[in-house]
């Protein structure tokens, strides 16, 4: 399976920040949409920055699509303040010859009702969102870098782009890495997921095969063993616990549920279990 983005002991470390990334290693297959997740400070805008070529590997490689076929858009979303919203995609066509959709930048920013004389320094958090989000979709890229590109948007424009979104990404097979704190929004929209804390990769894989290989489970307190416990607690006699099973999930003595966990419930539990070891599915793993 072609990797869009594939990182091998990856690792950036700042004069005064000390290490942002550290030891990163796996491959994002192409075509697939991949929520990016993780506290603050996880190392998320690091990694992004990183794939789009603004900043350079300290240690390790990673591998990306040409830089022309790349559009980032990141937290402060760097405009011209002094262009008009036709100006700006002027530029964005000037930029990118050969590759560049009026139709479809238009398309966003007609959405959103934006004056085409208006300049950027006018324009609301949520407007310049707007405008930023249509230059990297007018570019018809390969690779879609997101940075928390939605967050000063509300939440009806934010439902619209993100299916304006989906559906260019979908008709032109693009890669979509995208960093939100809003998992619900994630859990909807992306098939994939990279999970990273501490400036290290916790999980990844597909959403699907990453809930097929934990099981919430709860019943009578008993010992857990061979499965990996994510995370526990008890309440009276019972005891509730995200694992990942190691072979079948006993029920023996009656009391237990047994189920699926939902993304937030993996993401959650993983985030407050920094002990728990790594996993990678087979498509994310990054090859030897």
């Amino acid at each position: 399976m072609t990797a869009a983005i594939e990182a091998h002991g990856l690792g950036r470390r700042f004069r005064r920040g000390g290490w942002a990334l550290r030891d990163c290693s796996f491959r994002l297959p192409a075509g697939r949409i991949c929520a990016l997740i993780g506290p603050n400070g996880a190392g998320k805008s690091t990694l992004l920055a990183l794939a789009a070529g603004v900043l350079k590997p300290t240690e390790g490689t990673l591998t990306t699509p040409p830089r022309e076929a790349i559009a980032y858009v990141s937290q402060d979303k760097p405009l011209h303040p002094q262009l008009t919203v036709a100006e700006t995609l002027r530029m964005g066509a000037d930029l990118n010859p050969g590759r560049w959709d009026a139709a479809v930048a238009g398309k966003v920013v007609e959405g959103g009702g934006l004056d085409p004389a208006r300049r950027v320094r006018a324009l609301s958090g949520g407007q310049r969102s707007r405008l930023a989000l249509a230059l990297a979709l007018g570019k018809r890229p390969t690779l879609l870098l997101l940075d928390e590109a939605l967050s000063d948007v509300d939440p009806l424009a934010r439902r619209e782009l993100m299916g304006a979104l989906l559906a260019t990404a979908t008709e032109d097979g693009t890669t979509v890495l995208m960093s939100s704190h809003i998992l619900s929004e994630l859990e909807d929209a992306c098939d994939h997921l990279l999970l990273i804390d501490g400036g290290r990769v916790r999980l990844g894989g597909s959403v699907d095969d990453l809930l097929q290989a934990h099981t919430l489970v709860s019943g009578p307190i008993s010992d857990l063993a061979p499965h990996t416990v994510v995370t526990a607690r008890a309440t009276g006699r019972r005891l509730t616990a995200l694992i990942r099973p190691e072979g079948p999930v006993s029920t023996d003595g009656g009391g237990w549920q047994v189920e699926e966990p939902t993304l937030e419930e993996l993401v959650l539990a993983h985030l407050g279990a920094p002990g728990v070891p790594a996993l990678l599915t087979t498509a994310m793993e990054a090859a030897a």
